[in-house]
């Protein structure tokens, strides 16, 4: 690459990169988009061994753990220990095309372990450790899966045993590779697993480049999506996907060449590839990993005062529980942006984030299908509570049922239109199905099943998905406003809001609540929580049923899971 000496690797691919204004961003920002990007680009040819060539030394990845082990890794480890995983790999059988699932965690070895499979060829399909047996054998019948390789867990493993048993007694396919990684080796290990590591160990650390690995169309990575709603769909991206991540990286997190970032979210998760590895690294600053079990904000903090971490990203449950924290007495002298997604941020969090902090959250709105499709961009005053405004590249536009374009202030589906550009890094469709890849993207229009509207300056706020819209008497009622209205109460740490049947109004508003700490659930409290929504929004959104739970159902992202609240109310 033409940069590499100077390790100036995002010259590569953006001609300009500071604009002065937002328009000035929209307007030319795809215009800058460099003619030099390989006809067949790999990100872990074409980025990272590049960088281990011009930063070699310099630190790609910081990582610990809740109990206390730390390590750190440069550029150059970075592509020994890619090479090494690709090596062992490729004497396992595995190459281009083969679908790999990864159960990793926040293990450090995720990293080179996905930059080997793109070496290969291969594709990725990361997925989190709380799968069910059940859950693993639909994603291995669904994709193909030839390999897992996973963390070492007793339950994870039994799992995927589980799994290729119920396969095999299917007549399908068995898997050719299974493999599992541990923190500290050992001696054994399950019968029919490889001891990942300790192959690796002795394994080249070099590896050559094949002369035809992939095209840029070929498929690189493959999501389940989250299962907020039905059954996951497989959601593919093709090795010119990492490159979409450019805009998510330095333009909405705000990232720094030769800083420190973290995103909170678990490898199996697509805001991983938002927030971990592709769109950083190009724009030159180290990833930092925070590997745990259980959530502590007041361990999480500590983390981020004690590595000096530079830009953060994390779903709003993650605020809620900071600000709930004294945050007076860390230290977040090196922390310089912080961003949210997953959900809507509820104003009450934003308000006192920034009290306590200095820091403004800039949202952002994006799913596991698209890259960041809105954001609250630098040029822009945050809006608390809004997504901001549409990405370079995003043609976005709001529709009723009838298909035609909604009014200021009015609400309705959010679509993108593809007719003119397909974004960079958006999805090529759902892996094995086109029909629904065609109930969703038909006449150059995606449709994202989220609802919107927005207002006289042009910002978007979410409503919510399609189906969690409440239809009450007639009202159209978005789960959001009426959960943010809730939040402004001291008494409420978390809540979802869901509609049940009632046989008067069609549906009733329902909250879901987990109560602060001090707080004790009463009739007089539920009263209390009711009359507050009256005054903060209007009457007619009012919870009319109100249920005290300890904890709220969620995905591994950390998005509250409605549709299960509402299958337990029998909905």
């Amino acid at each position: 690459m033409s940069n590499s000496k100077t390790g100036d690797l995002l010259g590569h691919f953006l001609n300009r990169r500071d604009f002065t204004s937002y328009e000035d961003f929209i307007e030319n920002y795809y215009d800058n988009f460099s003619p030099n990007v390989p006809e067949d680009f790999n990100f872990a040819y074409d980025v990272m061994d590049e960088l281990a060539l011009s930063k070699a030394g310099q630190t790609a990845m910081v990582w610990c753990d809740e109990a206390g082990a730390e390590a750190s890794f440069t550029y150059a480890d970075i592509k020994r220990l890619s090479g090494k995983a690709a090596n062992v790999l490729k004497a396992a059988g595995i190459g281009r095309g083969d679908p790999v699932m990864l159960i990793l965690k926040r293990r450090h070895e995720y990293w080179p372990v996905l930059l080997a499979l793109h070496k290969l060829g291969a594709i990725a399909i990361p997925a989190t450790h709380l799968l069910t047996a059940k859950d693993i054998a639909y994603r291995c019948e669904a994709a193909g899966v030839a390999g897992i390789i996973c963390v070492d867990d007793e339950r994870v493993i039994s799992h995927v045993d589980e799994a290729e048993a119920k396969l095999r007694a299917a007549g399908k396919t068995a898997l050719r590779y299974k493999a599992f990684v541990r923190p500290v080796p050992a001696e054994g290990g399950p019968a029919g697993w490889e001891d990942f590591n300790a192959r690796s160990r002795d394994a080249e650390g070099a590896f050559t480049r094949p002369e035809h690995v992939n095209h840029n169309d070929d498929i690189m990575l493959l999501y389940f999506t989250s299962g907020t709603t039905g059954m996951p769909k497989m959601v593919r991206h093709d090795f010119a996907y990492p490159l979409g991540h450019i805009l998510t990286a330095r333009y909405w997190q705000c990232v720094q060449d030769g800083g420190l970032h973290l995103t909170v979210a678990d490898t199996g998760w697509a805001k991983a590839a938002w927030g971990k590895i592709y769109g950083q690294w190009i724009c030159g600053s180290a990833i930092f990993v925070y590997d745990y079990d259980r959530f502590s904000a007041a361990a999480m903090l500590r983390v981020i005062s004690k590595y000096r971490v530079t830009s953060f990203c994390a779903p709003p449950t993650i605020y809620r529980f900071f600000i709930k924290e004294d945050l007076s007495t860390y230290d977040f002298s090196a922390l310089k942006h912080c961003a949210v997604a997953g959900e809507p941020l509820n104003p009450e969090i934003y308000e006192q984030f920034k009290a306590q902090t200095g820091l403004s959250l800039r949202e952002a709105y994006g799913q596991t299908e698209l890259t960041v499709t809105m954001a609250t961009y630098p040029w822009l005053e945050p809006k608390p509570g809004s997504m901001g405004k549409p990405s370079p590249g995003y043609d976005i536009g709001l529709i009723r049922e009838d298909g035609s374009p909604c009014e200021m202030g009015e609400e309705g589906q959010i679509v993108v239109y593809t007719g003119k550009r397909r974004p960079a890094g958006m999805f090529g469709g759902y892996y094995r199905d086109p029909d629904l890849t065609a109930s969703v993207w038909h006449d150059d229009v995606y449709y994202t099943g989220d609802v919107a509207w927005r207002d006289e300056d042009g910002y978007y706020w979410f409503v919510g998905r399609s189906d969690d819209v409440i239809k009450s008497s007639g009202y159209r009622i978005g789960p959001f406003e009426v959960e943010s209205a809730l939040h402004e109460h001291p008494a409420v740490l978390e809540c979802a809001v869901t509609g049940v049947p009632d046989p008067d109004r069609g549906t009733a508003v329902k909250a879901t609540v987990v109560l602060s700490k001090g707080w004790v659930a009463s009739e007089e409290l539920k009263t209390e929580l009711q009359n507050h929504v009256k005054k903060t929004t209007a009457p007619y959104k009012y919870p009319r049923i109100v249920e005290f739970v300890d904890e709220l159902p969620k995905t591994i992202s950390g998005k509250i899971r409605r549709v299960q609240i509402r299958e337990a109310d029998g909905v």
